[in-house]
Formats: structure tokens, C-alpha cells, sequence
């Protein structure tokens, strides 16, 4: 059985093995994301989205924010796994010394068993001495033969734990050498499908400049954008009725923050960047509005989540690239696009602050940055008017 076979046998287990509560919301979850996927096919079907040049970036922007996040799912079990081998070659060293210690306390013994004879207790017998005296004596060496008893078990314990960290150290050391492996694979395909990209974008260059100027092009980008936010919010939001499972869930908020709504005004940039376009500006060589903000930035730069919640969208977008949108509850969304890669995927909770994407320059964009959106039922907020001061003063 292939692994890809093996993988998906184990999921349609899992809702076997999960305790009711566990597997409701496994199917749930399952079903939110079939009915997201559908979603994305029914919108790549429109007619305007077709016959539009971006679509040659679609297949090659999407490979790579895949291997982006195979990658970053690489690098993160590697961490991990170095951080393991530190620890077990730790304690291989301390059991070791231990060992050590105890064979020459050992040779110490044995020494004095030689000496004596090992005929302590005869010898004790046979003395005439007092019979208290000797009563207490064959105590005392009661005593000590029990000690030395529980000193050769304890000796003995520490050599199977010894045997064990080995085989853990070998264990791990294989798995390593199997994660690096797969991380140099992983890095040529990158490579091949970032080549791939460039000659895509070496044809249709003049094509994507010539769009990025028509008004209609970046209408039919925005309204589309605004159909996915409100089929979204609707998949999401959709109540429980008797008798029938729910495809909906309740996103993981930060429960020292409480409701997203308390976090206006202090949340932070998603990136370290420059604000170059800003909430409601026109854009250039047009009469429409941005509806979030651009964050100039380097390429490759860790994207944040700017708040918890659990992720509704991760997947290419025309106009927007790879793109990924976290739902915060209560009708509260935040859009992050342009990624060179998401590494996050539908259903994923998200910690407030934690590593989602990497800015890239997909979708057409000539620069590198974030697009961003704030947006509430569906509606774009001015961004500016929920991030702290302080958060862009450091930009």
C-alpha cells in the first residue's frame, strides 16, 4: 500500500478511534473543508476568471506554496528531532558516568570479597565471641548484603536504560537521516517549480502589466474576493439544525483577549514591512479603492497571524495569489495574500502571533509584500484603525 493510500486508510479510521465529542467535530471539520473545496472548484469555473493570462501563474504559484509547506513542515520535524538527539545523547552520557562510577565501586567490592575470602558469615560463626555481638554483626551483614543487592539491581537498570537510550539514538539518528533526505528532494522541486514560474511569467509579463492597469480586471479581482469572504462567512456561520450534522465551527480565540472586537486598536502588523498602499486609496492608473493595505517587505518573510482563530481559505486566488483568511468568530475575518507560500491549511486553529505564510509576490504582483484585510460580515475595515500605534511606529 503506497503511503498517499496508507495516509487517507488511517483518516477514514480516525473517527473510529476518537471518543464521540472527538469524532463529531473530526466530521465536521471534514465536511467544512469538502464544502470549502467545492467552493474554490465552483469559482474556478466563472467565465471571467478563464480567459484571464494570471491563470498560467495558478498551477506553478500553487506548487510552490506546497513545497514551501513541506518544507517548513521538514524543517519544523527536524528542530524537533535534533532537539531529541541532544536530549538522549544527554542522558546516554549521564547513564554512562553512572555506570562507570558503579563498576568501580563494583571492582572495589569484589576486590574485598577477595580479600575476605567470601566466607564473612562462617568466619562470624565460627569466632567466639559474644553471642549478641554476633547476632548484631550477622544483622549488620544482612544489611549490607541487601544494599549491595539493591546496588547491583540499580546497576543493572541503569544498562537496559543505557540499551534503550542507544536504540532511541538510532531510532532518531535514522529518522534524521530520512528528514534530510526528504528535505533535499523537497528543495529540487522547489527549485524546478520557482524556475518553472519565472518562465511562465517571462511570457505572459506584458500581458499581467497591461491587466494590472484595466479597470474591469481588478473589479472582477475585488468582487470575486467579496464572493469567497461571504460564501465563507455563510459555510462557517451556519447553525446545527435538528437531525442534521453542522459544517460550521468555533474558531480558537485567545481567551486572554476575549471576543476579537477587544483587540481593536492593539493588534500588530502581520509582517515587518512599509505600508505603501493604504485602506481606501486609488490604486495606480485607477479609479478603485484599496480595500486593505500592502506591506512592502522582503521576500520569503515570516507572515503572523494577528490574532487566533481557526484558517477558512488557503489556496490561490486570482488577483491575490496564495492566499489565506483565519476566521476570529463573530463575523470577524483577517486576509492575508500575495504569500510565496501558506503553511497553514483549512481547519488548522492559529495562535495569535504564529508563523502562517511567507511573503512572496504571487497573483502578478511586480513587488514583494502582504496584501492585507480586516473585514467584518463581509465588510472591509481600515486596518490602520485596528493595529496599536506602536506596532507602526516600528515600521
Amino acid at each position: 500500500m503506497s503511503l498517499t493510500a496508507r495516509t487517507v486508510f488511517l483518516l477514514c479510521l480516525l473517527p473510529a478511534c476518537l471518543p464521540p465529542a472527538q469524532a463529531d467535530q473530526q466530521a465536521d471539520l471534514e465536511r467544512l473543508r469538502d464544502r470549502i473545496t467545492a467552493l474554490q472548484k465552483d469559482m474556478d469555473k466563472t467565465g471571467d476568471s478563464r480567459s484571464e493570462s494570471a491563470d498560467a501563474l495558478r498551477e506553478s504559484e500553487r506548487a510552490i506554496s506546497n513545497s514551501q509547506r513541506a518544507l517548513h513542515r521538514i524543517e519544523a520535524s527536524l528542530r524537533n528531532t535534533s532537539q531529541e538527539l541532544a536530549r538522549l545523547k544527554q542522558q546516554s552520557a549521564t547513564i554512562n558516568s553512572e555506570i562507570q562510577q558503579q563498576q568501580i565501586l563494583l571492582a572495589k567490592l569484589l576486590q574485598q570479597q577477595y580479600i575476605n575470602g567470601g566466607n564473612e558469615y562462617f568466619r562470624l560463626l565460627l569466632d567466639n565471641k559474644d553471642p549478641n555481638q554476633t547476632a548484631r554483626n550477622l544483622q549488620y551483614y544482612e544489611y549490607i548484603a541487601k544494599t549491595r543487592a539493591a546496588w547491583l539491581n540499580h546497576m543493572r537498570n541503569s544498562v537496559m536504560q543505557l540499551n534503550q537510550s542507544t536504540l532511541q539514538l538510532q531510532k532518531k539518528n535514522a529518522e534524521q537521516a530520512a528528514l534530510k533526505h526528504e528535505q533535499a528532494a523537497q528543495i529540487l522541486a522547489l527549485q524546478k517549480e520557482k524556475n518553472s514560474r519565472k518562465q511562465v511569467l517571462a511570457v505572459i509579463s506584458q500581458q499581467l502589466r497591461q491587466q494590472r492597469r484595466e479597470m474591469g480586471k481588478l473589479q472582477r479581482d475585488e468582487s470575486r474576493l467579496s464572493r469567497l469572504v461571504g460564501k465563507l462567512a455563510h459555510i462557517v456561520t451556519e447553525p446545527r439544525q435538528p437531525g442534521k450534522p453542522a459544517d460550521g465551527f468555533t474558531p480558537t480565540l485567545n481567551s486572554k483577549a476575549g471576543a476579537f472586537v477587544s483587540l481593536q486598536g492593539k493588534l500588530p502588523l502581520p509582517v515587518k514591512g512599509r505600508i505603501t498602499n493604504h485602506f481606501g486609496n486609488k490604486r495606480p492608473d485607477s479609479p478603485v479603492l484599496w480595500k486593505g493595505l500592502f506591506l512592502q517587505a522582503a521576500a520569503s518573510q515570516p507572515v503572523n497571524a494577528v490574532a487566533s482563530g481557526r484558517v477558512i481559505y488557503s489556496d490561490w486566488l486570482r488577483g491575490f495569489g496564495n492566499l489565506l483568511i483565519i476566521d476570529h468568530g463573530s463575523g470577524y475575518m483577517s486576509l492575508y495574500g500575495n504569500n510565496e507560500a501558506v503553511y497553514k491549511q483549512v481547519g488548522d486553529a492559529i495562535s495569535a502571533g504564529e508563523v502562517i505564510a511567507s511573503v512572496g509576490n504571487s497573483g502578478g504582483n511586480d513587488n514583494y509584500g502582504l496584501y492585507f484585510e480586516l473585514r467584518h460580515e463581509g465588510i472591509p475595515l481600515d486596518p490602520e484603525k485596528w493595529i496599536s500605534r506602536k506596532s507602526t511606529r516600528k515600521r
